[in-house]
């Protein structure tokens, strides 16, 4: 039995609980705030008969969480230069950003190595990736990716009218591309590739991938969702935006939300043909949706080569900690890429996300493979001290 519940309504009657604010998140995954949500009689999300989210119990009372690890947020952004930049050019937030946005643009072509006419920028990558599935699939088709995946593109797709078509990820949690390319039919349109993968957080190898696209993109386009890569360090080297140049038909989505931290502050871009990117621009407008001071932001934030540094550095301690202190309770992880670690949890999710909540800690909570999962996002350093003891607390 599945149950249909209008987003508008659920987060007007929960977002002022823990529930609520501990669900937020969850409601991402669709550019349509009164597109229905479809849950089971347990009140979770089935994405797959592999794949289900967990949504937390309504608690009765508020409870502020401590450690709010549910999100992928960057805990100590935006960068300083970014906050300054913010500060001196809100008072220009009366105007439209057009001109600022085609400076930033320009900037964003010159670090990727392409033209300028291959760059659209969106208020995030999300907004990017749906707004894809919007264009490509207003008449129908069939989308594949792996399974499991981040959704966003995906539901969108389906609710305009397309058929996903998910594939498993192999043992080592990387994308299976010989899978994922015999899944291909006559009625494919776009194939979609989280590169780190969210909600694993693994990576597929390179040049693997790299292979995949090239010769893939001849018969279909491909997207590349490469909103973790920065925290690789030498991401851009690992990024498919080298076979743009080579004229092959992929798109490749990044975010200033991650390592920039700027989630609040809603810019991200993509890297087409510009072919492609008009097809889009046809029926959308990808910037509109960035406020002038947020142009400046992103252009301050590109300049902050120590803020991401350090970034990368806290991100990569924090992970380290969380591998030693799962190790030493016990459990299992799926060796990370990005800025969480999921690992496998011996209780029910729903269950979970209560006691986890109820200790103050917001984490997020799936069914995959049949097994139950934690999914935590790298906060500062006590904050996952708050996580790591109440996971303790909660499943030792």
């Amino acid at each position: 039995m599945n149950t249909n519940v209008n987003r508008r309504d659920w987060l007007k009657r929960g977002v002022l609980t823990a529930a609520g604010v501990m669900a937020a998140p969850y409601l991402s995954y669709g550019a349509f705030p009164t597109q229905p949500i479809n849950m089971d009689s347990k009140g979770n999300i089935p994405y797959t008969p592999f794949f289900k989210e967990y949504l937390p119990y309504t608690l009765e009372a508020p409870v502020e969480l401590l450690a709010k690890l549910n999100a992928n947020e960057n805990p100590i952004g935006p960068s300083p230069m970014a906050v300054a930049a913010m500060q001196k050019y809100a008072a220009g937030g009366n105007r439209y950003a057009w001109k600022e946005l085609y400076t930033l643009m320009d900037k964003i072509a010159l670090e990727e190595g392409v033209k300028q006419e291959h760059i659209m920028m969106g208020p995030g990558s999300s907004d990017l990736l749906e707004k894809t599935a919007m264009v490509f699939f207003q008449n129908g088709g069939n989308i594949v990716s792996a399974d499991p995946a981040y959704m966003s593109l995906i539901k969108v797709a389906e609710a305009t009218g397309a058929i996903w078509k998910p594939v498993k990820l192999k043992d080592d949690w990387s994308h299976d591309l010989a899978g994922m390319e015999a899944a291909i039919d006559a009625d494919t349109k776009l194939v979609y590739i989280c590169n780190p993968n969210n909600p694993t957080g693994s990576i597929t190898e390179h040049e693997a991938l790299l292979d995949f696209c090239s010769r893939v993109a001849e018969k279909v386009p491909i997207f590349v969702d490469e909103a973790y890569l920065g925290f690789l360090g030498e991401g851009l080297k690992k990024s498919m935006v080298s076979l743009i140049n080579e004229g092959k038909n992929v798109m490749i989505a990044r975010t200033f939300s991650k390592i920039q931290g700027m989630a609040g502050l809603r810019v991200g871009y993509m890297v087409a043909q510009p072919e492609t990117l008009g097809i889009i621009q046809k029926i959308t407008r990808g910037g509109m949706g960035i406020s002038l001071p947020s142009v400046h932001a992103a252009m301050a934030s590109m300049d902050d080569a120590e803020f991401k540094n350090k970034t990368i550095t806290l991100n990569k301690s924090c992970r380290e900690y969380v591998y030693e202190n799962l190790t030493r309770m016990g459990f299992d992880y799926v060796p990370s890429s990005t800025s969480f670690i999921i690992f496998p949890i011996e209780m029910e999710g729903k269950a979970f996300l209560e006691e986890m909540t109820a200790e103050g800690v917001g984490v997020r909570a799936f069914e995959i493979y049949g097994k139950n999962w934690c999914r935590v996002s790298m906060g500062t350093m006590d904050e996952m001290k708050l996580f790591t003891n109440a996971l303790e607390k909660v499943l030792v």
